[in-house]
């Protein structure tokens, strides 16, 4: 078995597949990249048990085999060359030899057949999303998402296709988000819960990709492909929580203001805030809106005045100034919209501008109670 590759075609792809591989594994085999090798075609794949990642490489090849090569000895080998053709050479002596213009390097290798089988989905449901339209929909989403491993559907992004539309939901019961698609139908309906690994690991190679995604699914896993990668993992089970019954309908009061300008007051104010609670108190009146946090154990204190658009009734309300930060930074608009009920209720923050046609997105953050 012997192949003719680019060294830095080779890293860029590896090091995609090396984001699966977790850095301490309980099967040994986990620790490796599975090289199976078809004439001209090379398949490399990478495993945690619950995801499992592919790509497939052009590369120079008459033989046919498959092999297990440690990931961090090949990656950590093939930084360190410029670019130029590598032959690997694999021996009878179970190692496998890699020529350089430079030298050579000898690895030990462990049979293919070793590494786990990935899961091959049967029947399952498929839809279609443009690249970059799934990695917006992780990008606003993926932030919100929980860590609580007593509660792992929140834990993950809740995708939930139908025909007028796809929508993604991530909450940790402080905060919600949800972006949703009419340009984007699928001929069924379907929902299921993605977990946060393979999501970064998509979001990441999603980034540089104008291709359609083509994503396929069960109860128990799905696959995205698109370029040479393909992506399989096993979804969260059980039921994701009514998040339509949190989102307030009515909210009379509505505050219009510059993202920039007030998330730049809110990281400020927010460094002279309790350092448990992050806790900033937003107090609108009139065309006024007054940002202040206070620390009473360390007497810090801060108090900013911005000019807003509101209509409404004159209000206070506590929010946790992380939760905020994280949302205003998320959202790429000039303008958002905060809109009200009651100091004890959800704000919702929706961007103004800069949406395409047939997207919205509403950010949930629950209040924090005021000690006057």
């Amino acid at each position: 078995m012997k192949f003719i590759v680019s060294s830095s075609y080779l890293l860029k792809q590896l090091q995609v597949l090396g984001s699966v591989i977790n850095s301490n594994n309980t099967l040994h085999i986990l620790d490796n990249f599975l090289f199976e090798l078809d004439q001209n075609q090379l398949k490399v794949s990478a495993s945690d048990l619950e995801t499992t990642m592919m790509a497939t490489l052009e590369i120079e090849s008459t033989s046919e085999g498959s092999i297990a090569v440690p990931a961090r000895l090949l990656l950590e080998t093939l930084k360190t060359f410029p670019e130029q053709p590598l032959t690997f050479t694999v021996k009878d002596n179970s190692t496998i030899e890699i020529s350089s213009d430079l030298g050579k390097y000898v690895l030990a290798y462990l049979p293919g057949d070793e590494f786990p089988k990935a899961e091959m989905l049967e029947d399952p449901s498929k839809a279609e999303i443009g690249a970059e339209i799934l990695y917006t929909a992780i990008s606003k989403t993926i932030f919100a998402a929980g860590n609580d491993d007593l509660r792992p559907v929140m834990s993950g992004v809740y995708f939930q296709f139908a025909p007028t539309g796809v929508i993604f939901v991530a909450t940790d019961a402080h905060k919600l988000v949800k972006y949703s698609r009419t340009d984007v139908t699928s001929s069924s309906e379907a929902n299921f819960i993605m977990p946060k690994k393979p999501l970064n690991i998509l979001k990441n190679i999603l980034a540089t990709s104008d291709a359609a995604v083509s994503i396929e699914y069960n109860d128990s896993n799905a696959m995205f492909s698109f370029d040479n990668y393909t992506l399989i993992c096993r979804l969260i089970d059980g039921k994701y929580p009514n998040y339509e019954a949190v989102i307030p309908k009515e909210n009379p009061n509505k505050l219009i203001i510059s993202r920039t300008q007030f998330l730049s007051s809110v990281r400020r104010v927010a460094i002279y805030a309790n350092k448990t609670t992050h806790q900033i108190r937003l107090k609108i009146a009139g065309t006024e809106l007054n940002i202040s946090a206070e620390d009473i154990d360390y007497s810090n204190k801060a108090d900013e005045r911005l000019t807003c658009d509101y209509k409404g009734d004159d209000m206070q309300i506590g929010f946790n100034s992380r939760f905020l930060t994280e949302m205003l930074t998320n959202l790429q608009s000039d303008e958002i919209q905060l809109e009200m009920s009651l100091p004890n209720r959800a704000g919702i923050l929706t961007p103004i501008d800069g949406l395409d046609e047939g997207e919205t997105v509403t950010m949930l953050v629950m209040p924090v109670m005021l000690n006057n």
